[in-house]
């Protein structure tokens, strides 16, 4: 569903996502209406990542995952790319701590090779100094892609299967599922992309299986808590059947199952 206008009101704080995955879109798209390089739509929406945290720690939503880097970005053009990095590595240097002060434990899914050895130095420090935090756990898929994801979960199968630690019979979804990116969390509940497309651009394509989606037009640095409330009540709102009958639902406040 797309949600381009906010008129519904904020969600009951007892149906909230636990785990809110969402894909930052549309920075590109506010610099360039406003004659401003790309790199100035890169700076405000960090500034909305900020909005998004704040809203999750507000209300009790226990997993944010952002999808800040694909490794189809490395496609696009090398200032870009560049320009990117830097801000990584400034947004790292400036709000680790500030996270950490407010229980966030931040965590970098994805293949780190790629990046600068500075860039993998400041990944590893902030997940290190904000490992014990518990209020919000606030994932950053960086050169991430969902068939990487999976690929790198059936080669681990492999290799154990190899070693003789497990049996190729073994090998079932829950198998498959232990290994792969955020295996020690609840599956994404909802799912929010801004900018207005509308498909999920290879992220997570696994723990997305059971998600309810939504789209806004609005472009990532305009995001709002107003925003936010349109796409929790409109998660309230729906149905969650995880294959099942309506008549088999019968306690809609659980926003979470397994498939």
């Amino acid at each position: 569903m797309s949600g381009s206008v906010v008129t519904q009101p904020a969600a009951s704080a007892s149906i909230v996502p636990r785990h809110l995955a969402v894909i930052m879109d549309g920075n590109g798209r506010w610099a360039q209406r406003r004659h401003r390089p790309r790199s100035i739509g890169h700076r405000a929406g960090a500034r909305a990542v900020n909005v998004c945290v704040d809203y999750c720690l507000d209300h009790g939503i226990e997993a944010l995952t952002l999808f800040a880097f694909s490794s189809e970005n490395w496609q696009r053009p090398a200032d870009e790319v560049g320009a990117l990095m830097q801000l990584f590595m400034r947004a790292l240097d400036r709000e680790v701590d500030d996270l950490g002060r407010r229980g966030v434990r931040l965590r970098f899914i994805g293949e780190r090779g790629a990046f600068a050895e500075a860039l993998r130095q400041r990944m590893d420090r902030a997940e290190a100094l904000t490992l014990g935090n518990t209020r919000l756990q606030l994932n950053i898929a960086a050169n991430y892609g969902g068939r990487w994801d999976i690929t790198q979960a059936s080669r681990r199968l492999a290799e154990d299967v190899a070693a003789g630690r497990i049996t190729a019979d073994s090998i079932d979804e829950a198998a498959l599922a232990s290994r792969l990116s955020l295996a020690e969390l609840p599956a994404p509940d909802l799912f929010i992309r801004t900018g207005g497309d509308q498909r999920i651009s290879n992220f997570l394509l696994w723990q997305l299986a059971y998600c309810e989606l939504w789209f806004t037009d609005t472009l990532w640095p305009d995001l709002s808590r107003e925003t936010l409330d349109g796409a929790m009540a409109d998660f309230a709102s729906r149905e969650r059947r995880f294959g099942k009958t309506s008549e088999q639902v019968s306690d809609k406040t659980i926003v979470g199952a397994s498939a």
